[in-house]
């Protein structure tokens, strides 16, 4: 046995004990496929210490590259939109665009997409293909549809799925439109974050169909949802335990935040929940629910730290400070953002805090809607 076969058996068996993998076809496809084919172009080490996170390339010849592959972990392959490990020498502080997803996620997601043998399958994000590679041994090539937005990304996983043998129908274009032509599909799996499940994936998924996904929103507290597709057209479904985050899908990105508004204008008063609460992954996904579109910085202003939540479309705002009295709420805009999540957040808890996997998700070719226990 190789030094890679026995890198892969001993990945399945960690996945296995884990509960990740947890049928026999997935786990020969575990024990099949050679993850680190799909990162022969290196990947990004985080580099430890103060300040903003820098990433440093592992190439192929680096004693520690080949078992590093086998790891369940999440590999960085991209940083910025362009930049991969070969274009760097030394450090680089952007953030990343696209990773190899840690095995454990990725097969975890396989089985919970509950596929079988006669499945055809749409799989939005490609990224390095080792997803994609899973996917051809448990289906068949001609079973299996990939949509990647980046053209460079699809093109190296194409070739690192054609060493292998494999040649899935690969597609480049924008994942959150699906892919028409080949549908109707049995089962649509996402390896990228989505604010909103699109009304393509329904369209293009038959009755009885299922989706799985990534839910989250720009304050980045993410659950994974499982959807069944209906006869008319709508999906419902409720979210898996577990905290699972993804990149968001490119076009669902929040913009930038631009020149932040004059933060000493609009109405102040005590604030009846402080800006801490945002730092419970729960809370959060709460508190997202009713301001999806708000983003969060930090800021030391006048000595004090300030929390400040920003929709850029609704041009609303609010920034929270602690004095000696508790916390403080300034907000400005056409909408109160913080009296949204307040009010949210206490009647989530008035019900009882039900955890997140006893939310219902229901999708419609309108819109999504979340709603927990008691609402």
């Amino acid at each position: 046995m190789t030094d890679d076969q026995e890198l892969r058996h001993r990945l399945a068996r960690q996945l296995s004990q884990s509960l990740h993998l947890r049928t026999g076809p997935w786990l020969a496809a575990v024990e099949a496929v050679p993850r680190h084919e799909f990162l022969r172009g290196g990947f990004f080490d985080r580099v430890a210490g103060p300040g903003p996170t820098a990433w440093r390339p592992v190439m192929p010849d680096s004693p520690q590259w080949l078992s590093r592959c086998y790891e369940d972990e999440s590999l960085v392959t991209q940083i910025a939109g362009t930049i991969v490990p070969t274009d760097i020498r030394g450090e680089i502080l952007r953030a990343p665009t696209s990773s190899s997803t840690m095995p454990g996620l990725v097969v975890r997601m396989w089985e919970d997409l509950q596929v079988d043998d006669a499945h055809q399958v749409l799989e939005i994000g490609t990224g390095t293909g080792y997803s994609t590679a899973l996917a051809c041994h448990r289906l068949g090539d001609d079973r299996v549809t990939s949509v990647e937005v980046d053209e460079g990304v699809s093109g190296r996983a194409r070739a690192a799925l054609g060493r292998l043998g494999h040649r899935p129908n690969l597609v480049v274009g924008d994942g959150l439109l699906g892919h028409k032509d080949g549908g109707p599909y049995d089962r649509v799996i996402a390896t990228c974050g989505i604010t909103t499940v699109p009304a393509e994936w329904l369209a293009q998924t038959r009755p009885g169909g299922i989706i799985l996904a990534t839910v989250s929103g720009w304050l980045y507290s993410s659950e994974l949802a499982r959807l069944i597709v209906h006869d008319d057209g709508t999906a419902t479904g409720h979210f898996l335990s577990g905290q699972i985050s993804f990149m968001l899908a490119r076009p669902q990105s929040p913009p930038p935040l631009g020149t932040l508004p004059d933060l000493d204008t609009g109405s102040q008063r005590p604030a009846r929940l402080g800006a801490d609460i945002l730092d419970d992954w729960n809370t959060r996904f709460v508190a997202q629910l009713a301001a999806p579109r708000a983003q969060r910085v930090t800021l030391d202003r006048d000595g004090r730290e300030e929390h400040v939540l920003i929709d850029v479309e609704a041009e609303a705002w609010a920034v929270l400070h602690q004095d000696r009295d508790g916390w403080v709420v300034r907000q400005g805009g056409p909408t109160l953002l913080w009296d949204a999540i307040e009010e949210h957040v206490t009647r989530w808890r008035r019900d009882g805090s039900p955890s997140l996997d006893r939310f219902g998700i229901t999708v419609t070719p309108e819109g999504q809607t979340v709603t927990w226990p008691g609402t």
